[in-house]
């Protein structure tokens, strides 16, 4: 069978998996939805008082991202057209997981694991990035955003294969978080963005 009939679909179902809203469902009763930002993601979950979850939200979300693209490359080996399309897909599963109703996270934890996947020497150096802008301001909105932007011109840099698919990835991921991230950056304009350890909750 077509490895792209396979792939592309797994991709997205294991994207839309919603790990924050099922672990804070299980373990707390409660609908991450109806708290703080009310975004499923691993800051939030953080943030409404379960830090542990918030954790491993993060890493599962990072993992299911990981194992979109792993699977696709076991399925078609060095196939980077498939594994970029197979990043896309857990993306979008990510951010419009059909389990929710199309309304989920913003994709960074999960960007981090396709990242990683795909060359992981860049997305050490985006995670450092990441690092360094949270330190600086405790925004992890901004650290994400200035993270993101920066991973199409590093990863570039380690990835000869510039087709139109590959490049069109690189940039439609980073660019999809950015977006996802309109409500923060107003917010960071306006200079009401919360910093990650403050009572007012808005990521």
């Amino acid at each position: 069978m077509n490895p792209w009939l396979i792939s592309i679909p797994i991709a997205y179902l294991l994207g839309s998996i919603p790990f924050g809203f099922l672990l804070v469902r299980i373990f707390r009763k409660q609908d991450i939805r109806t708290t703080g930002s009310g975004n499923i993601g691993a800051t939030n979950v953080a943030r409404s008082g379960a830090k542990g979850l918030g954790i491993l939200t993060l890493l599962l979300d990072a993992l299911k991202g990981y194992v979109a693209v792993v699977v696709a490359l076991h399925l078609s080996p060095g196939n980077l057209h498939l594994a970029v399309a197979a990043a896309v897909a857990a993306i979008l599963g990510h951010v419009f997981p059909i389990w929710l109703g199309f309304r989920g996270g913003k994709g960074v934890a999960t960007a981090l694991g396709v990242f990683f996947a795909l060359t992981p020497a860049s997305t050490l150096a985006v995670l450092a990035i990441f690092v360094i802008v949270f330190a600086l301001t405790r925004y992890v909105s901004l650290a994400s955003i200035v993270a993101a932007a920066a991973f199409p011109f590093i990863a570039l840099h380690f990835i000869p294969t510039r087709t139109p698919i590959v490049v069109g990835g690189l940039i439609f991921i980073p660019l999809l978080i950015i977006v996802k991230h309109h409500q923060n950056i107003r917010r960071l304009l306006s200079g009401t963005e919360s910093r990650f350890g403050s009572r007012k909750v808005t990521a």
